[in-house]
């Protein structure tokens, strides 16, 4: 990480980090280690949590935009959590707690069941060597975690600037009994709670069309 970004790793974490139980590896969450959104965020207010926030533009923005919602995003690498603490801190955005853990067991462990109302997975890494395809998180093991941390009614949104994996995502879901289309047609509309940026510029720039789905949780038998 930069100085800066060590430096608000150091100042702003225990602001912003939520803590959590390891497992086997430094990223993992204990089975059993659920957290309380009310009691973290100090109220009941609906929760939208981002998959992979890199460095945090998109739910920055979000959450200094929404001061009524609660946001919280998940990444792995630790100089992306730091910007977006940076950013955050700007921004006075303290309806926002980050989690430096793996999307599935935050998704399976550490969030409790049905207390989701939007679950946002924007830009995903597409692993486009095919024979790294089998690593892309939107697949069927993530169908049954991302339904149970989902509310009923609850939304799950997608967006990737990557064809074949635009492909991959909605089949998957079309399988996917705990889920239905929330659009019309081949693909959603670009969802407009979703800041444009660099990233996304790049993958326009570079003449990759950008596709969102999204998909409402049915409810529980």
């Amino acid at each position: 990480m930069s100085e800066a970004q060590d430096r608000a790793w150091e100042e702003l974490s225990p602001r912003y980090l939520l803590p959590v139980q390891r497992d086997a590896a430094s990223t993992s969450v204990l089975p059993g280690s659920v957290i309380d959104p009310a009691a973290v965020f100090g109220r009941s207010a609906p929760l939208i949590v981002e998959i992979g926030s890199g460095q945090g533009h998109a739910i920055v923005h979000a959450a200094s935009s929404r001061p009524g919602t609660d946001f919280v995003a998940v990444e792995v690498f630790r100089a992306g959590l730091a910007r977006t603490m940076l950013d955050a801190d700007r921004a006075a955005a303290d309806n926002l707690r980050l989690v430096e853990a793996n999307a599935p067991e935050v998704l399976e462990h550490l969030l409790p069941e049905g207390s989701v109302d939007e679950l946002w997975v924007f830009f995903p890494d597409p692993w486009h060597k095919a024979k790294h395809n089998k690593r892309r998180l939107i697949a069927p093991a993530f169908v049954p975690i991302a339904a149970r941390a989902l509310r009923d009614g609850g939304v799950l949104r997608l967006a990737t600037d990557w064809e074949d994996y635009a492909l991959q995502m909605r089949a998957v879901l079309a399988d996917a009994a705990e889920f239905a289309p929330d659009f019309e047609g081949e693909w959603a509309p670009r969802f407009d709670g979703r800041v444009m940026t660099a990233f996304e510029r790049k993958g326009i720039a570079k003449g990759r069309e950008i596709r969102d789905l999204a998909y409402r949780r049915r409810p529980r038998s």
